[in-house]
């Protein structure tokens, strides 16, 4: 794969702050791809897609939304989370990707899904604790539950606690979708 083209559009299309995050999103998840004896570089290339339409202004997500994307209704609750689809939609169409693993991993990464497979869980975790631009401490955390005993699902379970958390917090409405995950995140980790 050639990247001089995504790394060109990513640097016109994203601010300094999310072209570093980007950078650091796909490093880390080559590192947990190789952890986890999944393929690198499709690691590496989801996370260097999974925020490219981050930093389009919401018209311009809901436009392509509308015109080209089913997304749930409960999807649209906060703005936050409407790049993730836009973002698989531009890494197909834009860069001609058609690895299903990899559109489905930028797809889910911001709220997931029931049943994540391993590579969209660390595509969706590189996310959450790139070293760059996340907060360090929180990093260390996920990547010490990572080395338990189901410290994959252990660790998402940890991202959502936060997640569900903030947006109390924030008074932000929660997707139904994110309480599911979570509530069967749980059930995994007491069976």
């Amino acid at each position: 794969m050639d990247y001089t083209k995504i790394l060109e559009w990513l640097k016109k299309n994203l601010n300094e702050e999310r072209y570093r995050h980007t950078l650091a999103t796909a490093e880390c998840a080559k590192e947990l791809a190789a952890k986890y004896g999944l393929n690198e570089e499709k690691a590496y290339l989801a996370g260097l897609l999974h925020d490219c339409a981050k930093c389009f202004d919401n018209n311009k997500l809901l436009d392509i939304i509308h015109k080209n994307l089913h997304v749930e209704e409960c999807e649209m609750l906060n703005c936050k989370t409407l790049h993730a689809p836009v973002s698989a939609y531009i890494a197909e169409k834009e860069f001609n990707i058609i690895d299903k693993e990899i559109l489905s991993a930028i797809r889910w990464h911001t709220l997931g899904k029931t049943d994540m497979n391993t590579f969209e869980k660390i595509v969706f975790l590189a996310d959450k604790i790139e070293p760059e631009t996340r907060d360090k401490e929180y990093s260390k955390k996920i990547k010490k539950i990572l080395e338990e005993a189901q410290g994959l699902d252990k660790a998402l379970l940890e991202c959502y606690k936060e997640t569900i958390k903030s947006l109390v917090k924030r008074n932000l409405k929660i997707c139904i979708l994110t309480i599911d995950i979570y509530n069967k995140l749980q059930d995994i980790l007491q069976n």
